[in-house]
């Protein structure tokens, strides 16, 4: 979970992050692919938009959309984002490339938003899908490991090339079958995208509204619960999509 789930009442009793959005760490892999560079794995997200603010090092952001593929540099102090949509993948050129990465709606990608550029034949299914990425063996068993994550992440690269190769060839249904595969990925676990969205980003733009309308009527009362909050460094990293992965957790979350 990233910064962003707490909505008004939120089991912490934090206030919620500035807009419900998810923010993480990122440190991306600095681990060499099959076609030269270093770097995660391509990826889409179907409802959220993502955004990169670069804090060190040097890469590129790969991504392609139905306007073609394209490549933009990240150096430090940049800020890039991308739509819904968006295949991406972060390439890190010297080995030191980090991202303080803001995601939209509460950190919804960890809850499934999110889907790798594996091979058809892996985009099957849920359950397909869910062995050819898995962290910890296609059997479930064992903690996750970066064997595991160099592995699903150049199943996903192998994807991401033949894609990419159909797509610049005049191939520019083979976007919209990964699409229509992904969404249907996404078919069973949208009602649980449903209620995050509506505990947070929701919740957080209603009480903006509230407070608006009690501003017009001259009641200043919200401005009683003023606080200040802060999440400490995360003790570790996880194994992500695009490499060693700090995520906020508000569950951790204390005042200033």
């Amino acid at each position: 979970m990233t910064a962003g789930s707490g909505a008004p009442g939120n089991p912490a009793g934090m206030p919620p992050f500035p807009g419900a959005v998810g923010i993480s760490g990122l440190q991306v892999y600095p681990w060499q692919t099959d076609d030269g560079l270093h770097g995660g794995s391509p990826h889409v997200h179907l409802c959220c938009a993502e955004c990169y603010v670069v804090v060190a090092g040097r890469g590129r952001l790969q991504t392609l959309t139905p306007q073609g593929f394209e490549e933009s540099t990240l150096t430090p102090g940049d800020v890039v984002w991308f739509t819904p949509g968006t295949i991406h993948r972060a390439v890190n050129d010297d080995g030191a490339l980090g991202v303080v990465v803001v995601m939209q709606n509460s950190g919804l990608p960890e809850a499934g938003d999110a889907v790798l550029t594996v091979p058809p034949a892996h985009l099957a299914d849920l359950p397909t899908y869910r062995r050819a990425v898995s962290l910890t063996g296609p059997d479930g068993s064992g903690p996750p490991s970066a064997d595991r994550a160099r592995a699903r992440r150049d199943l996903a690269i192998e994807g991401f090339t033949e894609l990419r190769r159909r797509y610049e060839a005049g191939d520019t249904a083979a976007l919209d079958e990964f699409y229509a595969a992904a969404t249907a990925l996404a078919g069973p676990q949208l009602d649980a995208w449903q209620a995050r969205w509506e505990s947070g980003p929701v919740a957080v733009s209603r009480q903006t509204g509230e407070q608006i309308d009690a501003l017009r009527r001259g009641d200043h009362s919200h401005l009683a619960a003023a606080a200040v909050s802060r999440i400490a460094r995360p003790d570790q990293t996880t194994l992500g999509m695009c490499g060693f992965l700090s995520a906020y957790d508000p569950l951790r979350a204390g005042r200033g």
